[in-house]
Formats: structure tokens, C-alpha cells, sequence
């Protein structure tokens, strides 16, 4: 079985974590007989310095002749003064546009062995479980922006639009996940205030009488971040728009202890996805060996699971991963204080040996 992949290393620590995250997945080919081709591609501030864009034609045409594309982070402060389509973060919005990538899968569980690391008591995080799917494609993110003065005064603004097909299909997804699960799906909106988000409730509820099984609630984003915090274990699925979907995702990786273990998948119609943490860049610590590479490895997990359909590949990498935090093994994010911490390539080699060992029965 040949498996192709584009590889996005992006910008700041992006090449440092997707090299541990191509690691592991050759050790998992390895394992199951799983061949990969990987082709890097350019994206991001990376490819602003080489090509002046922040992502060429050259790079979909790439992602679009593989299986699956595999993503570090992009971004950073060196182009922060690019006008807003001209920044790196410009290309990874074009990027999932073209792929026709409107699904972004977000998972948050709480690892027993980093209890400690949660800002909350483990009581109140012990029983976290949640995948938010995020949509990708449309929004605040995708509307009409514009910069302008009147009256002497400057003024900007950007629009929140949704059409019902939009809606339509993301609220599908959720619901087909949400089968899978506990069958619990909270969609997020803020219906009290805006008409996308009347709109939004009205397509979702409509949706629900096709999912009998399923147990649908509601919630005001603002209602729903308290939430998270005072009760993250309420949640099964959650369903948002594409910027409360991209917050209360970062909030629901702070409680389960770092934003540096968190994967996500972002799909569209069939197989095809794209893979990445959801962390970003961090350039003040790209180069220095401190970066926590499991988000990336999850990662290349869930694409294993996604788009190659591969459950007990995947599960192995989850498993060796899960073993060698058992282990002890931590990266600075993750370290108790006092806690000495390993490096990015040494939490990869720490993966790898813990799945040769699994891989060999010890």
C-alpha cells in the first residue's frame, strides 16, 4: 500500500515537529506494511521568502495530487506588517478554500499522566472528552473586509456570512460524528444577537429530525466558554462557525493541559484531509529543541484514521505516544516545575522506541 503526502513544514517550529511526526509515521509503515511518498510543498512565510506569495499555485497543485497533506504551523512576527492577504496566515485559508476542506476536527482529552498540567482541578477535567468540529470554510474569516475613513474618522470592518449549505453540511458532519460518540452535539451560536447565528440554529435544528438518536442542545458562545471551564465533561460533540469553533478549540486544549498536544484534521467530501496541531509557529522558541512534537504526531494519527482508513495503525501511534508520557517522558510545555524536560527530537525518539518496544512485545 503507497499512501502519497504533501508535507507543509511552515514556519517556525513547524519543521521541527512534522520531522518527529514523519518519524513515527515511518515507524507505523513499518508495522503495517504502509509505504509513504512524501513531496514538501511551500506555504506560509516560507514561501513568501522564496516566492513572494504566501502560497504558490505550485503547492494546491501538489496537495492535490496526494492523499492527504501533513502541516506544521505557519506565521510569525516578521510578517506581521504584510498587508492581511499578503500574510502567511492568508495562505492557510486559501489553502483549505481550494481543498474544498470545510471540516475542522478538534479533539480535547485530558491524559491522565498530565493531570497536573491542567489549570483546573483534575475532578473537574477527568471526564473531558470532547471533539469540536469547527467550520472551515466560511464566516467572519471568508466575508467582505474593508479599511475606510468618514468623517475623519478611520473605520474597518469584516462580515459574518453564512449561506444554508454551508451550514448544512458542517452540522451533517458533526451529527455523523456525534453517532460515533456519546451522541451528545451542542451547537454553538449567538442567535440572541446575530442573524448568521439565527440562521445557523434554524438549519441545525431542521437537521436534527434526520438524527433521531441524537441528543441536540444549544448554547450562546459566551455561556458555552464559562462552560468549558466550570464543566468540561457535559460536552460530546460540539459544533461551531468558524472563529467560535477556532476559540472555545483553543480554550478546550489549555483545560486538558497544553495546547502543544493537540491534533486536528480539517475535510471536506471523501478521504482527502489535512493534518496539523493547532498551535502556531511559536518563533521564539523555533530552533531551540523545546517544542512539543505530539500535537504533530496526533496529527499524522488521525490522518492515518481519517483519510486512510487505517484504525489500528492509527491506534498505535496514539498508544506509543500515551506510553511514553506513562514513561515520564515531558517536553518543557508539560514538565512539572522542577520536572526536567526532553527535546523536541528527543520525545520523537522517545515515540519510536516506545512503539519498536510495543512492536516487539516488551
Amino acid at each position: 500500500m503507497i499512501k502519497k503526502i504533501a508535507v507543509i513544514r511552515g514556519d517556525g517550529i513547524g519543521p521541527e515537529i512534522v520531522a518527529e511526526a514523519i518519524k513515527i509515521l515511518g515507524k507505523a509503515g513499518e508495522k503495517h506494511s504502509i509505504e509513504f511518498n512524501f513531496t514538501d510543498a511551500l506555504m506560509g512565510g516560507a514561501a513568501i521568502e522564496k516566492t513572494g506569495v504566501p502560497l504558490p499555485e505550485e503547492t494546491i497543485e501538489i496537495c492535490r495530487g496526494c492523499d492527504a497533506v501533513l502541516l506544521g504551523a505557519v506565521g510569525g512576527g516578521k510578517w506581521d506588517a504584510l498587508p492581511g492577504d499578503m500574510r502567511p496566515e492568508a495562505g492557510l485559508l486559501k489553502l483549505r478554500k481550494a481543498l474544498g476542506l470545510y471540516a475542522n476536527l478538534r479533539p480535547a482529552k485530558i491524559d491522565p499522566n498530565l493531570s497536573h498540567s491542567s489549570p483546573l482541578k483534575f475532578e473537574i477535567v477527568e471526564n473531558a472528552d470532547i471533539m469540536v468540529v469547527r467550520e472551515l470554510c466560511g464566516g467572519i474569516y471568508f466575508g467582505e473586509k474593508k479599511r475606510g475613513e468618514d468623517g475623519g474618522s478611520l473605520y474597518a470592518f469584516d462580515t459574518e456570512k453564512y449561506r444554508d449549505y454551508e451550514i448544512d453540511r458542517i452540522a451533517k458532519k458533526a451529527f455523523e460524528i456525534a453517532k460515533k460518540r456519546k451522541k451528545r452535539l451542542c451547537s454553538i451560536d449567538k442567535a440572541n444577537v446575530l442573524e448568521s447565528s439565527r440562521l445557523w440554529r434554524e438549519r441545525v435544528t431542521n437537521m436534527a429530525k434526520d438524527y433521531g438518536e441524537i441528543e441536540l442542545s444549544h448554547m450562546y458562545v459566551d455561556n458555552a466558554a464559562m462552560q468549558l471551564i466550570k464543566n468540561p465533561g457535559q460536552f460530546d460533540v460540539i459544533l461551531a462557525s468558524n472563529m467560535f469553533g477556532d476559540i472555545l478549540s483553543d480554550e478546550a486544549s489549555m483545560i486538558c493541559g497544553s495546547i502543544g498536544m493537540i491534533p486536528s484534521a480539517s475535510l471536506g467530501e471523501g478521504n482527502f484531509g489535512l493534518y496539523e496541531p493547532i498551535h502556531g509557529s511559536a518563533p521564539d522558541i523555533a530552533g531551540k529543541n523545546t517544542a512539543n512534537p505530539i500535537a504533530a504526531v496526533l496529527s499524522s494519527a488521525m490522518m492515518l484514521r481519517h483519510s486512510f482508513g487505517l484504525e489500528e495503525a492509527a491506534r498505535s501511534i496514539e498508544n506509543a505516544v500515551g506510553k511514553t508520557l506513562e514513561l515520564g517522558y515531558r517536553t518543557a510545555d508539560i514538565a512539572k516545575k522542577g520536572e526536567m524536560a526532553v527535546g523536541t527530537v528527543e520525545m520523537g525518539d522517545a515515540i519510536k522506541k516506545t512503539f519498536e518496544g510495543e512492536e516487539k512485545g516488551n
